[in-house]
């Protein structure tokens, strides 16, 4: 990792609010952190390299709040059985598939998905982790994963009840003993989330020894909410509480945690999210994919919750995703003019916030003193480019654009669209397609 790297003839885009356009300016990364940003004729050299943006624009590395790496090697896969409702997809798909994974599949599903998210500037990514025959050890060798690809990612496995309680016990001593180890080691590119998978494949004994857990660890919670209505249904006829309700009724909700989705939630939900402060990940191309209906993120918004942009393994793409939070807003509020703020806010604003909560130091802006994540897009602007018009730059043009260079922490991961990491990518490959055929027989 060179030791001084100066980034200059670029285009800057910050990020962060406001998201500011900077020309003429040029970037200084010191021992992992933007040092200096500024007229290159201000700072001075020598440096250990220095990287020629020129016809690019220069911006943040990009934060997925919530992905599940373990789904990679079903792509391709057509021996499910045809699925009318989300619980179908569950029982046909997800669960069969996970019941099958073992721990050289979990890896393998972590290291083929990063190298996609440095090629598509995703230099962030909070998992959520399920493989219920084969969890203990499965969130190291995804941290293995993580190591090797250089990029930061939180990790956490999905307790559920579905399989017995048994396999549900083991899942809440992998999350606790991940942990324990991120806590131990203070490894600036892993960190950990209690995972939960949703409340209605949960007991309350569960969730009760989940949260005194969670609590101990001094973590967040990571859980899949009111995702569907077949969700809502099950926790009301069961509990007499909407999902929201029972989480929180069980200490699981607050600051540090996330809540994926949260599609049907009621007014009073969105209270008791906002009220402590429980960050929501929306996933739109999941959700309409599985037919369960969009968040209404501009009631979440207004009713100040913080919504952020995950995408549910359907892409690592996040710009690709935002484009499609925006066309699925103008369709939920049948209004073809809204939300546009609403919906850049959740990647170019929240996700950042998101993942400097989370890892306690800045994450996912330009700005001096913060780490150096840094993404080089090619992009010629065809009209006015300043701080007024960037956003509709971000979603119209630059979100078709080529990543060209992909750094983390300033390590460079991808420079001239070549990966720099030491990773045979043809032979990975064929590794991943060697597994995915064992897979998919046992499937």
């Amino acid at each position: 990792m060179p030791t001084r790297l100066l980034i200059h003839n670029g285009t800057i885009i910050t990020f962060g609010t406001p998201c500011r356009v900077l020309e003429g300016q040029a970037l200084l990364v010191e021992d992992g952190l933007i040092t200096k940003i500024g007229p290159q004729d201000t700072i001075p050299g020598p440096f250990d390299k220095m990287i020629d943006a020129g016809g690019q624009v220069v911006m943040p590395g990009l934060v997925n709040a919530h992905m599940h790496f373990y789904s990679t090697l079903v792509r391709g896969l057509g021996k499910m059985a045809p699925s009318a409702t989300f619980q179908e997809v569950l029982d046909n798909l997800w669960w069969r598939l996970d019941r099958q994974l073992n721990l050289d599949d979990v890896e393998m599903s972590a290291q083929v998905v990063l190298l996609d998210a440095i090629r598509k500037g995703t230099t962030t990514l909070v998992d959520h982790h399920a493989s219920p025959f084969a969890i203990t050890g499965s969130l190291d060798r995804i941290a293995k994963a993580v190591k090797v690809s250089g990029v930061r990612a939180s990790l956490c496995y999905e307790v559920s009840d579905r399989d017995g309680g048994a396999i549900a016990t083991e899942g809440l001593e992998e999350n606790a003993a991940f942990a324990r180890r991120c806590a131990r080691e203070g490894d600036p590119q892993l960190r950990a989330l209690f995972g939960l998978h949703a409340a209605f494949t949960l007991s309350d004994a569960t969730l009760d020894r989940a949260a005194a857990l969670g609590r101990d660890l001094g973590i967040g919670f990571h859980v899949h909410v009111a995702e569907a209505a077949s969700d809502v249904s099950a926790n009301l006829q069961e509990h007499g509480l909407t999902p929201v309700a029972r989480l929180h009724a069980h200490g699981l909700l607050g600051g540090k945690s996330i809540a994926a989705h949260a599609v049907h939630v009621t007014d009073a939900d969105i209270d008791l999210l906002a009220a402590t402060d429980t960050f929501v990940a929306h996933n739109p191309q999941s959700n309409l994919n599985n037919a369960v209906g969009i968040a209404d993120l501009l009631k979440l918004t207004a009713r100040g919750v913080r919504v952020g942009l995950g995408t549910d393994a359907m892409t690592v793409n996040m710009l690709e995703e935002i484009r499609v939070a925006m066309w699925a807003q103008h369709l939920r509020q049948d209004h073809p003019s809204c939300g546009f703020m609403e919906v850049a806010g959740t990647l170019f604003g929240r996700n950042p916030e998101l993942a400097s909560r989370m890892w306690g130091f800045p994450v996912g802006t330009l700005q001096e003193g913060v780490v150096a994540d840094i993404i080089l897009v090619d992009y010629h602007p065809p009209t006015p480019f300043n701080d007024d018009t960037v956003l509709g730059h971000l979603i119209f043009g630059i979100s078709q654009a080529t990543v060209d260079t992909t750094i983390c922490a300033g390590r460079v991961l991808m420079e001239g669209k070549r990966l720099t990491i030491d990773i045979d990518e043809p032979a990975l490959a064929a590794r991943s397609r060697e597994l995915a055929r064992k897979l998919w027989d046992r499937f």
